[in-house]
């Protein structure tokens, strides 16, 4: 019923208790994942877990803090992964400004190479995009084929229309359901339902009641269901609609 459009199920602190965590999954209803690459080595880590799993497809690309290891060679690589079928994205990609460990300009080359490696693949995206809203907005423009998901969305109502218009999504993750979180409310509570995702970012962005604790794909049912709450529906029809929504975006039959 529920598709955890983003995880990092191959994070090092998952190791101890995998198989109970797939155990909770089940009971929760999440039977289908997208493992999210951040870097070389987790990349190729989400392509083995999604050739191990029948329910789990990959993505594989830099994150802006890996955006300093991207160049010709780093793109050549993933080009090749992504000829494995269950690579369905470029992934997560983006810009960071919250910290700058790496410089911005560093980080919007990474952001144009490897969205025009998913130009050149016919790929979508998985865009982390962080306090450069006007800069991440304008590099989108630059690859209007290219289309996607802005994950853990934390943007402005404004900013999502626009991204709507050009045909995105957006992706929510427990911080909708924390009791600050005015932005992330207001957009899922306006933006049409056949543009949202719904995500853990696990082992990040636990939900309530467990924040700050380690996250896991078999709470994003509770994503599910504060933004149900905020549309008037049932957890049950944003879970089937949102799970739509990923399988259309990734180009993931349904049944596989």
């Amino acid at each position: 019923m529920y598709l955890d459009s983003h995880a990092h199920l191959d994070d090092e602190r998952f190791q101890k208790d995998f198989e109970e965590i797939l155990a909770r999954m089940k009971h929760s209803g999440v039977t289908a994942m997208m493992n999210i690459g951040c870097d070389l080595p987790s990349s190729e880590n989400s392509v083995r877990l999604a050739e191990t799993y029948p329910w789990v497809w990959a993505a594989v690309g830099s994150h802006p803090d890996d955006a300093d290891h991207v160049d010709e060679a780093r793109i050549a690589v993933y080009r090749e992964l992504c000829k494995h079928p269950r690579v369905k994205a470029i992934g997560e990609i983006g810009l960071d400004y919250h910290y700058e460990d790496v410089p911005r300009e560093v980080q919007k080359q990474a952001f144009r190479m490897q969205m025009a490696l998913a130009q050149e693949l016919s790929l979508p995206v998985v865009v982390h995009e962080r306090e450069a809203h006007e800069d991440g907005l304008r590099i989108v423009d630059e690859f209007p084929d290219v289309k996607g998901v802005f994950h853990c969305y934390s943007g402005s109502l404004e900013m999502a229309k626009e991204l709507v218009k050009r045909g995105w999504y957006i992706g929510f993750t427990g911080v909708v359901t924390f009791k600050n979180a005015r932005k992330a409310v207001e957009v899922a509570e306006n933006i049409p339902l056949d543009r949202i995702l719904i995500e853990t970012d696990c082992p990040y962005m636990a939900p309530e009641p467990y924040r700050g604790r380690r996250n896991d794909p078999s709470l994003v049912p509770f994503v599910a269901a504060k933004i149900a709450q905020l549309r008037g529906l049932a957890p049950e029809d944003i879970g089937k609609a949102t799970s739509e929504n990923a399988r259309r975006l990734f180009c993931i039959e349904e049944g596989k």
